[in-house]
């Protein structure tokens, strides 16, 4: 059986969930991911309003669409990371507060406490987001970055994620960090260390996108098979690399959709990816979850591109053979 084909709503949170989950059944998908912000799922009033989730369920059954994971991608990036002021931008202001680092760090990780909670009495299994990283400006080594300062990075990751991650424990909630830039884990030796920062708890794994790890030069089948126990969710996003001599990895300081990048992000199918042998490693690890859609691409309207990249991921889709294609020759 295929796996269910969903829509993930972050880059969608301008619009009111009602139109979305119009439009996410028009376009074709069996379901939804909701990002937690916008309308799609607050987390504050998911705890002070007793019905709030029982709504939010009904609405979307209105539309047939299932859900089986929210995302605060924004609010986890708040707990590691050094705050300044970017960080008013995508934090709700009863985290930001007063922009004091420290305040805004601990009310983040309060926050990502919340989400586990919501997302129990929502009656979703995991939440998806980012931890943040007090050292991703340290990756270049120079001046000279010591062994120590590195490991003080990881040492921050337990110190702050392992009280998180004792109350999604708490709700029998998995927590799925999405491997990417700006985050303690961003490829696969990072995500190892970041596991082993963490003691292997089982409340712990990944979002695997395969476009923050195709730019970046690493194949994501690898880092399927070097965590298979540890796909807790999936992205379908599409990256290409356009090093033409001019350009770099690095971008430039050029923002998305400029076409002088060296790396960009594409509606799937539309870029490098090679999704065809990322579905044959996710039914090796025996993966059934959602194939969630994450629509990034500064080129093309959104609407046609979500339409298209649900029709591109059901037809990518397979289920892996019960038996080899010689067994008729067995005696």
């Amino acid at each position: 059986m295929a796996r269910p084909v969903t829509l993930f709503t972050g880059q969608w949170a301008d619009l009111k969930l009602e139109d979305m989950a119009r439009l996410t059944k028009e376009f074709g998908y069996d379901g939804i991911e909701l990002a937690c912000w916008g309308d799609h799922f607050e987390v504050d009033k998911a705890l002070s309003d007793d019905s709030y989730c029982k709504r939010k369920r009904e609405l979307l059954e209105r539309y047939d669409l299932q859900c089986q994971a929210i995302s605060n991608h924004l609010v986890g990036q708040g707990v590691l990371d050094l705050i300044d002021e970017r960080h008013k931008i995508i934090l709700p202001p009863y985290v930001w507060g007063d922009g004091d680092p420290a305040g805004v760090n601990e009310r983040a990780a309060e926050e990502m406490k919340n989400t586990a909670r919501a997302a129990q009495r929502f009656g979703v299994s995991v939440v998806n987001g980012f931890t943040g990283s007090s050292i991703w400006h340290l990756n270049y080594s120079f001046p000279p970055v010591s062994a120590a300062m590195i490991d003080a990075g990881f040492q921050l990751l337990a110190d702050r994620w392992n009280p998180i991650l004792d109350v999604f424990g708490e709700c029998g909630v998995k927590f799925a960090l999405e491997v990417h830039p700006t985050e303690i884990a961003f490829d696969i030796y990072t995500a190892q260390r970041a596991l082993e920062a963490l003691d292997h708890r089982e409340e712990f794994g990944f979002n695997f996108d395969p476009s923050h790890l195709h730019w970046q030069g690493v194949n994501p089948v690898e880092f399927i098979r070097a965590f298979p126990d540890r796909i807790y969710h999936v992205h379908i996003k599409d990256a290409a690399t356009t090093l033409n001599g001019r350009s770099g990895i690095l971008a430039s300081h050029l923002n998305f959709g400029d076409h002088r990048r060296g790396w960009d992000f594409r509606s799937p199918g539309r870029g490098h990816v090679d999704f065809q042998s990322i579905i044959r490693a996710l039914n090796d690890v025996g993966y059934q979850g959602p194939l969630s859609i994450e629509w990034e691409d500064s080129g093309m309207d959104r609407e046609f591109g979500a339409r298209e990249a649900c029709e591109f991921t059901k037809r990518l889709d397979f289920t892996p053979s019960g038996r080899a294609f010689d067994a008729a020759f067995e005696e």
